[in-house]
C-alpha cells in the first residue's frame, strides 16, 4: 500500500470540501468540548461527595431568647438541658462524636467562613447565632432518627442536617452536568451528519479516480482508507481544540466554582488531562466510524 499515495488523496478530499472540513472541526471541537465538561462536572461532583460527606454534620442550635420557636418560651437554654441533651446524643448508637459550639465560638466561625463579604458579617451581632451541639454521625444518611430525637426535647431550638444542604447544591451541578451532556448528544448528531455529507461529496467528487482503482484490482480497504482517514484527522483537529476549550472550561468554570463555593473540592490537572484523551479518541473514533458506515451505503465499491 502506497502510503503516499494515501496521504495525497487524504489532503486532496480536505482542500476540495474546505468548508465543510472546517464546519465538520468546528462542530466536532465544541461537540467533543461540552462532552468533556460534562465529564468533568461528574468528576467533581463525585470528588465532592466523597470529600465532604465524610464531614457531614447534624447541627442542633438550642435555644435563645431571640429564638421563634414557641417551645423555647424566649428563654435561653438551661445548664441541666444541655447536660441531657449531650449525655442522650453521647448514647446514640449512630453517634460517633459530639461537639458543643458557645456562642462566641459560633460567631467567630461564622466570621471566618463568610470573611469575603464584609457587608454581611457586619450585620450579625455576636450573640445572634446561638450555642449548639455539632454532631458527626457514623452513617450521615441515618440522620433522621438523631433530628426526630433532638427536636422533642426541651431546650432544642432547630435541628439542621448538613446533607439536606449539599443534596440540593450536587443537584444543581447534576442538572449542569445533564445540560452540558445533552448539548453535547445534540453536536454529536450534528458531527456524525457532517461526517456523512463530507464523505458523500468527496466520494462523489473523487468517483473516476475511485472507479479506475476498482478497474485495476484496488482492494475495498484501499479505496475507502483515505475518505475514513480524513474523518479521522478532522475528528482529531476538532478534539484538540476540544482540549484547548477544556482547559478554559476547567480555568472559568470548574476552578473558579471550587474557590467560590467551599462545598466543592477542586479536581486536578490529572483529571482533566484523562478527560481530555477520553475526548479526543472519542471525537477520532466518531468521525471515523461515520466515515466508515457513510461509505458502505454510499460508495460502491
Amino acid at each position: 500500500m502506497r502510503v503516499q499515495f494515501v496521504m495525497q488523496e487524504i489532503w486532496i478530499g480536505l482542500r476540495r470540501n474546505l468548508t465543510m472540513t472546517i464546519s465538520l472541526v468546528i462542530t466536532v471541537a465544541i461537540a467533543m468540548a461540552l462532552f468533556g465538561t460534562g465529564l468533568l462536572l461528574r468528576q467533581q461532583v463525585a470528588a465532592s461527595k466523597d470529600y465532604w460527606y465524610d464531614k457531614i454534620e447534624v447541627s442542633i442550635f438550642l435555644c435563645a431568647k431571640t429564638s421563634s420557636n414557641a417551645n423555647c418560651q424566649k428563654q435561653d437554654v438551661t445548664d441541666a438541658q444541655r447536660a441531657s441533651i449531650k449525655q442522650q446524643l453521647q448514647k446514640m448508637a449512630n453517634v460517633s462524636d459530639v461537639q458543643y459550639e458557645t456562642k462566641q465560638q459560633a460567631y467567630s466561625r461564622f466570621k471566618d467562613r463568610f470573611s469575603g463579604s464584609p457587608g454581611f458579617v457586619q450585620s450579625t451581632r455576636e450573640g445572634d447565632i446561638p450555642d449548639s451541639f455539632r454532631v458527626k454521625l457514623k452513617n450521615p444518611e441515618e440522620y433522621k432518627p438523631v433530628a426526630q430525637a433532638m427536636l422533642a426535647r426541651p431546650g432544642v431550638d432547630t435541628v439542621i442536617n448538613e446533607q439536606q444542604i449539599l443534596k440540593k447544591f450536587f443537584k444543581i451541578l447534576n442538572g449542569l452536568q445533564a445540560a452540558a451532556l445533552g448539548i453535547a448528544l445534540i453536536q454529536v448528531i450534528a458531527s456524525v451528519l457532517l461526517v456523512g455529507n463530507t464523505v458523500r461529496l468527496s466520494a462523489f467528487n473523487r468517483r473516476r479516480e475511485t472507479g479506475i482503482m476498482r478497474l485495476v484490482g484496488a482492494s475495498n480497504t484501499y479505496i475507502q482508507l483515505p475518505f475514513i482517514l480524513e474523518g479521522a484527522i478532522a475528528g482529531l483537529i476538532g478534539g484538540l481544540f476540544a482540549s484547548v476549550l477544556l482547559v478554559v472550561s476547567k480555568k472559568l468554570l470548574i476552578d473558579r466554582l471550587a474557590g467560590t463555593v467551599q462545598l466543592v473540592s477542586q479536581l486536578g490537572w490529572f483529571q482533566v488531562i484523562m478527560v481530555i484523551i477520553v475526548s479526543i479518541c472519542f471525537g477520532v473514533l466518531l468521525c471515523a466510524a461515520s466515515s466508515f458506515l457513510t461509505l458502505r451505503r454510499y460508495l460502491k465499491i
